[in-house]
């Protein structure tokens, strides 16, 4: 399909709403003393919620309570996603912002009709090919090199995003849906655990580069538990873009500001990385457009499964996987035997994956071929019924002729800091949305003054340049992503659930298993959200949480799967699902990255 570019809009968008439940301080950035009267009492995490009129599921209490408040003011699903959005790049800015892209999937209650926005970051044109491998050695240079640098740094794509979704779908301004959040910056929002520690995970790079580490750690600490933690400079680009559009990201004195950091990123006199100058010029930016596109669909147990296309891999993956699975009934099995066929399908999927995905602007992409049920089929023949498929497995023969493979595929992963929304509303509209600036805290590289975070969003590229791979790198191409929003659709056209989450390479089989979970397993949607998880991406090992491995492990080894144990958490769901009358279940992860929020407009205690 032909790409179809679409510019910022020339003209600001202005108005005003106020602001929902946020926290109050005195101090400029940080401060660890009691804020005194003005301190509003902190949003209190709720993982699940039910009720009617509409509904909002993020990783953060501040950014739900945004986009509930916009609901409640007569916002629809987009307003109440952007204000969200907007909010978790105050409360959240190490996995999302301005500095970064995402993917958007819309439900038209009216038509019945899933529309995208593809807003992913872009390479520079005149990156090339070679940008990520050392001259000297030949080989890529060291990930931790790549990712803080200015050479990691794409084009942005949020800022679009959220202007072009309001102005097709939208019923408030961008700057109405950007007050929540510019107040909270201002006034500032508890810290809690997570924040600190993903703080000084970064501590050593975000030292280094003088205009982050004056932001994250004054005095040379991250911001203590239970303190203020304020964004000021944030409040006033948000204000930029509140009465001038998104196109101050994109045209103007922000953008070369924005120009000038990727290129000569100002570290500390005594930094110890290189942190290389990117290739970002002013014409890559004003030339950014988001991408309307139509989206994946595959049918799975009477239900339609609608995901992103390339240049997402989420659509075509978890589709693929989805259909394998459709050859059998998981709901007959026992749940080892069941995993066994979910483990398997992933790892199929991730090989046409890695052979056969990337920005299709620059690489056909067989999307076509990939969700098809006959390519599904010739794939499915090859999980065994007892053993474990024999991994890395070799890509799928896109004309689906028996079980036969050709070639051989690599693997590849990601960054794994991601956020991910979902939000709906009392007209039945609904939104599924993830956004990124890639890895836990992107570049590592604030705009001086600005407020936020690069995105290091080139690293999802290949490292070593290969002429065929599709995710090479090539200028002004996307690179590769797993962000795999989804919205399901009963045989009616009528929203059954909403999902998606972060993770990197992970959110691939974070969505098919809480989407196995929910519908062939018999769990709760809190319960699909909350299970032990493991990913297999065509690797010799397994993925998985300690919990999955404690609870699945002696049955899935006994069928020959070898687990690599993941001290981290797998994904961060958040999730809607949606039943008869308005009523709507809104879910978040319980305990992963610290919890997340769930809220709907009119609450209710049915369950």
């Amino acid at each position: 399909m032909a790409r179809r570019t679409l510019q910022r809009a020339g003209a600001g968008l202005l108005g005003l709403c106020l602001a929902g439940t946020l926290l109050v301080g005195t101090s400029p950035t940080t401060a660890g003393a009691d804020p005194g009267a003005e301190q509003q009492r902190a949003t209190r995490k709720n993982p699940t919620a039910y009720g009617w009129g509409g509904a909002v599921a993020s990783v953060d209490p501040e950014a739900t309570a945004a986009g509930l408040r916009v609901l409640r003011d007569g916002g629809n699903a987009v307003d109440a996603a952007v204000a969200t959005a907007a909010a978790l790049g105050v409360t959240e800015p190490y996995s999302a912002g301005i500095g970064g892209g995402g993917y958007l999937v819309y439900y038209d209650a009216k038509t019945r009709r899933v529309q995208t926005i593809d807003g992913r970051e872009t390479a520079p044109t005149t990156m090339p090919g070679t940008a990520f491998t050392d001259p000297v050695s030949g080989k890529p240079y060291p990930m931790e090199q790549l990712v803080t640098s200015g050479t990691s740094v794409g084009v942005p794509g949020t800022p679009a995003t959220w202007e072009r979704a309001l102005q097709r779908w939208g019923r408030k301004s961008l700057a109405a849906n950007l007050q929540p959040a510019i107040r909270l910056a201002d006034r500032g929002f508890e810290v809690d655990q997570t924040f600190r520690d993903q703080t000084l995970q970064n501590k050593e790079r975000f030292a280094q580069i003088t205009p982050t580490a004056k932001l994250y750690l004054p005095d040379g600490d991250a911001p203590a538990v239970r303190s203020i933690f304020r964004n000021p400079e944030l409040a006033e680009t948000y204000r930029a873009m509140a009465r001038d559009g998104a196109r101050v990201m994109y045209r103007g004195p922000l953008a070369d500001e924005i120009v000038r950091t990727v290129r000569r990123p100002a570290k500390e006199p005594d930094a110890t990385l290189p942190v290389r100058p990117g290739y970002l010029t002013s014409s890559d930016l004003a030339a950014y457009g988001v991408v309307d596109q139509a989206p994946t669909v595959v049918r799975y147990r009477d239900l339609d499964v609608y995901g992103m296309a390339p240049s997402s891999s989420g659509g075509t993956t978890v589709g693929e996987a989805l259909n394998i699975l459709d050859t059998v009934n998981l709901g007959r099995m026992s749940t080892p035997r069941a995993l066994h066929y979910y483990l398997d399908a992933s790892a199929l999927a991730f090989a046409d994956r890695a052979a056969y995905v990337g920005d299709p602007a620059f690489v056909p992409v067989p999307t076509e071929a990939l969700l098809s049920q006959r390519f599904a089929d010739s794939r499915a023949c090859q999980i065994p019924r007892q053993q474990a498929l024999v991994t890395p497995t070799a890509k799928g023969d896109l004309s689906g002729r028996g079980c036969r493979t050709a070639g051989a595929s690599a693997t590849t992963d990601q960054g794994r800091s991601t956020t991910h929304l979902v939000t709906s509303d009392r007209w039945g509209n609904v939104v599924s949305y993830t956004l990124t600036i890639e890895q836990t805290g992107g570049s590592g590289i604030v705009v001086p003054g600005r407020g936020f975070l690069l995105n290091n969003e080139l690293t999802d590229f290949s490292a070593a340049y290969v002429a065929t791979d599709p995710n090479r790198i090539q200028g002004g191409k996307r690179p590769r992503s797993s962000m795999s929003p989804t919205i399901v659709l009963d045989r009616q056209g009528r929203p059954v659930y909403a999902v998606g989450s972060p993770g990197g390479s992970t959110i691939i089989t974070t969505v098919l298993q809480t989407l196995v979970n929910r519908i062939d397993l018999g769990l709760t949607l809190p319960e699909a959200v909350a299970a032990p998880r493991a990913s297999h991406r065509n690797a010799a090992e397994v993925t998985a949480e300690p919990a999955f491995i404690e609870r699945y492990g002696e049955a899935l080894r006994s069928r020959g799967y070898a687990f690599a144990p993941n001290p981290a958490e797998i994904g961060a769901v958040t999730a809607l699902e949606f039943r008869p009358g308005g009523y709507v279940l809104a879910a978040a992860e319980p305990t992963r990255r610290g919890g997340g929020s769930a809220g709907v407009v009119v609450p209710s205690t049915r369950r």
